[in-house]
């Protein structure tokens, strides 16, 4: 397994980011987009639960020997893929429904979120990728209190950002009674 381009080897665990269909690249590109901004290794790979559940399995198991902290697992339609990894691996595994224009991603939001007691799949909105990227990190920074300073700092960002729309927003339109 490689580390994603233009990451130095660290000691941080390193974050999967495995979808079912190259189709789901769009999807995937936003978990990436937050791994790049905190600077967390990750590693993207396509990998089907129908179509290569033997290469799925193998990865499942040998993640947590490869450096991996998380996996994020993207799939619409069956989706499948997040439980088939979650059952092979006792690593966190962050399910990621994706939108289909047949049902709008609730048949991928429903196979995703209702697995059995004992293999556990944390899962976020339907496309919400970006949101798995920052729960992985979390997870990470339970044991990396750098990667937790880099949160604080983003989340003061974060509030930076509102507070000033805020005050435009008062600016333009004042108190209106």
């Amino acid at each position: 397994m490689s580390i994603h381009p233009g990451y130095e080897e660290t000691s941080m665990k390193k974050i999967a980011i495995v979808m079912g269909s190259g189709s789901d690249l769009p999807v995937a590109e936003k978990a990436a987009a937050v791994l790049e901004k905190l600077n967390i290794p990750f590693t993207v790979r396509v990998m089907s639960a129908h179509r290569t559940p033997e290469a799925v399995g193998a990865f499942a198991r040998g993640a947590r020997d490869e450096g991996f902290g998380a996996v994020i697992a993207i799939a619409g339609k069956a989706a499948h893929l997040a439980g088939f990894i979650g059952a092979q691996t006792r690593l966190p595994v962050i399910g990621v429904p994706v939108k289909s224009p047949d049902l709008g991603g609730l048949d991928a939001l429903l196979a995703t979120v209702q697995m059995p007691s004992g293999v556990p799949v944390a899962t976020v909105a339907i496309d919400g990728s970006a949101n798995a990227a920052w729960l992985a990190a979390r997870i990470l920074a339970v044991a990396d209190e750098g990667l937790a300073a880099k949160l604080e700092d983003e989340a003061r960002l974060m509030a930076q950002g509102v507070e000033a729309k805020d005050r435009e927003v008062r600016e333009r339109w004042g108190d209106k009674r």
